[in-house]
């Protein structure tokens, strides 16, 4: 059976990833050295998930403690399963806006650095192997904010009759706008993966996400929207809104469901291909509209504040065109709504947060 090489393999797509291959019959490698607590503090370790793992799936999953920006212990990786490795699903990554303006060397090193490095040594050592980045919506800047959007009573929402009220899609510019550093350093990697497709004919494929989430993350105040949110409700501990009068709108995709989406470009890849991946139409939400959700799941009312000021580079109003994807890939399709996403990140992780 070939290998799957998963980075960042213990966080929540990748954990998702590891079940999807394994259950499979694949055998799955993996790399992570639980950079998500440096990044995050203890909260927020994927070290649970990453014994979780090797008890489920015993010599199914291999596991590697390994900085991706080490090209010479990547490199070691790769030419230990060679020609054998048939897929790389590439998530890890330094995922916070407010992270990166504190420390942007780390950002940049891990972010674009060490895709640099999976993809030179998949180049040379397995170039048939179909490469999949998760990428993120933020590599579109602050370009979103400048849609017509109007004011309902618990969101932003766009006009009617623009051209994207079912989602922004893959044509909107990445250039002349505000990106924060964390969105630089991912649209440097989402470059160089479009760029190994096309200039050496690789099968790399872009999901530029929007709210990833699901059972698995480890949700911290900085990063995982909706786990953390849930967290807060169910512990009690308060929460702060930062800007837009709460009415922010995220479209929201559960791991399992973007996992599909690898899985069905694994089965049937392209060279270069970028998709917009997201809850889109069927999964989004508003801040405020979370928050309802989460007291009426909880029973429970959350201690949550607001502060005017918004995040550097955050968008008003994003929601996922997915129509690109599905017609390349009609038979996959989008399954959780975000009060079943958030209904299943309440039920999984009541022993653990309670």
């Amino acid at each position: 059976m070939p290998i799957v090489l998963i980075t960042g393999s213990a966080g929540l797509i990748g954990s998702e990833s590891v079940r999807w291959f394994a259950d499979r019959g694949f055998t799955v490698v993996g790399i992570d050295n639980n950079m998500r607590e440096h990044f995050f503090g203890p909260e927020a370790s994927t070290e649970w998930n990453r014994i979780r793992l090797l008890n489920d799936y015993g010599d199914r999953y291999i596991h590697y403690g390994v900085d991706i920006r080490d090209a010479e212990a990547v490199g070691r990786i790769f030419l230990t399963y060679g020609a054998d490795i048939d897929v790389i699903i590439h998530t890890a990554a330094q995922p916070s806006h407010d992270w990166a303006a504190r420390d942007p060397h780390t950002d940049f090193t891990v972010n674009a650095n060490g895709t640099l490095v999976l993809l030179e040594h998949a180049r040379r050592t397995c170039p048939h192997a179909v490469f999949i980045f998760c990428s993120t919506n933020k590599v579109y800047g602050d370009n979103p904010n400048r849609l017509p959007l109007i004011e309902e009573e618990r969101r932003w929402e766009i006009e009617e009759t623009h051209a994207y009220r079912g989602g922004i899609d893959e044509t909107m510019s990445i250039d002349h706008c505000k990106h924060s550093l964390f969105g630089v350093s991912k649209v440097a990697a989402d470059a160089l993966v479009q760029e190994y497709g096309r200039y050496f004919g690789m099968k790399t494929a872009v999901f530029r996400g929007g709210c990833l989430t699901g059972p698995g993350h480890s949700g911290a105040e900085l990063h995982g929207f909706l786990s953390y949110l849930m967290k807060c409700a169910m512990t009690g501990t308060p929460y702060t809104v930062y800007g837009y009068k709460g009415k922010q709108v995220r479209d929201n995709i559960h791991s399992h469901d973007l996992v599909n989406a690898f899985f069905h470009f694994y089965r049937n890849p392209r060279v270069a291909e970028v998709y917009n991946v997201g809850g889109g139409r069927f999964s989004n939400c508003s801040m405020l509209e979370a928050i309802g959700l989460c007291e009426d799941i909880t029973g429970k009312k959350m201690d949550w504040t607001y502060a005017e000021s918004n995040r550097i580079g955050d968008h008003v109003w994003w929601i996922s065109d997915v129509r690109k994807l599905k017609s390349h890939y009609p038979e996959w399709d989008l399954t959780y709504t975000v009060r079943d996403i958030l209904e299943e990140i309440f039920t999984h992780n009541t022993g653990r947060w309670l």
